[in-house]
């Protein structure tokens, strides 16, 4: 296998598409599997978002364990040595939950396509109906990068610390505690609110807005790159894109909450602000 391609955290269709016969990419499609078997990029594997989640009720969106991990990553072909490219169908969310846990992973060499699979199509990058069965490999997926996590314990630990940063990325009637979706509503003490969709424009294929809009939004609310952040929403799918947004920023301190608020909303021994 050739050396991994140089293509940074975020990329455009067009980026991918001039290394798009490197063998050492791995391209990974994270829509809905109907959509997947209606078109996806030429070359993309599949995996189906709930293979990236563990859910112990009430919690949503906790992390699986390194077996299942290690099965996941195997069957799709992935090595420390590839480059994954990944993208979804709305909004880059799901594709977002799979470099999180990759970081967690310690992987390397990762990419987001900038608007996903909509910003392919719009710039014709080549699709196909046929589903992929990748060449399996012996994946061995270990959390090495515990930097890359937090849980309800870490926060506890931490809550109110003037260097922690807590980014509720859920809409404003969640945070708020209006739109109840746990048996508590509100939120962690001392978060901001930032509605993940805040960072996308929808002119645009919902890529990324412009850096310095970016920087505004996440600046007006204090969250600084001086800081260590720590996102959340609901199950961890919608901070995980917020994740990679303040990754592809350069903030060097940001862990993703995967219980998030389907396990704090639940649990009547954590504190809650409404």
């Amino acid at each position: 296998m050739s050396s991994a391609p140089k293509l940074s955290w975020l990329i455009e269709p067009e980026q991918l598409y001039s290394c798009f016969d490197d063998p050492a990419l791995l391209i990974v499609d994270l829509s809905d599997p109907a959509h997947y078997g209606d078109r996806h990029i030429a070359g993309a594997v599949h995996i189906d978002y709930a293979e990236l989640v563990r859910i112990e009720p009430p919690a949503l969106g906790l992390t699986p364990d390194e077996a299942h991990l290690s099965a996941l990553g195997s069957r799709i072909g992935l090595s420390p040595q590839r480059h994954v490219v990944a993208y979804d169908d709305e909004g880059n969310g799901r594709a977002g939950r799979l470099l999180w846990t990759l970081a967690a992973l310690g992987h390397q060499r990762m990419s987001l396509i900038n608007g996903g699979l909509h910003a392919w199509e719009a710039a014709r990058g080549p699709l196909e109906l046929a589903i992929r069965r990748p060449d399996a490999s012996r994946y061995l997926a270990r959390f090495d990068h515990p930097e890359a996590i937090a849980d309800k314990r870490y926060i506890l630990d931490r809550l109110h610390q003037p260097d922690l940063a807590l980014l509720d990325t859920r809409t404003p009637a969640e945070y708020a505690g209006s739109d109840l979706r746990a048996a508590r509503g509100g939120h962690i003490p001392g978060a901001v609110n930032i509605n993940w969709t805040s960072a996308l424009d929808p002119q645009r294929q919902m890529r990324f807005q412009p850096d310095p809009v970016l920087r505004a939004l996440f600046e007006r609310q204090a969250v600084t790159p001086d800081k260590e952040i720590v996102v959340y929403c609901q199950s961890h799918r919608r901070s995980a894109h917020t994740y990679c947004v303040l990754r592809y920023l350069g903030y060097p301190r940001v862990r993703g909450y995967p219980g998030s608020w389907s396990e704090w909303g639940n649990d009547p021994s954590l504190p809650l602000e409404v």
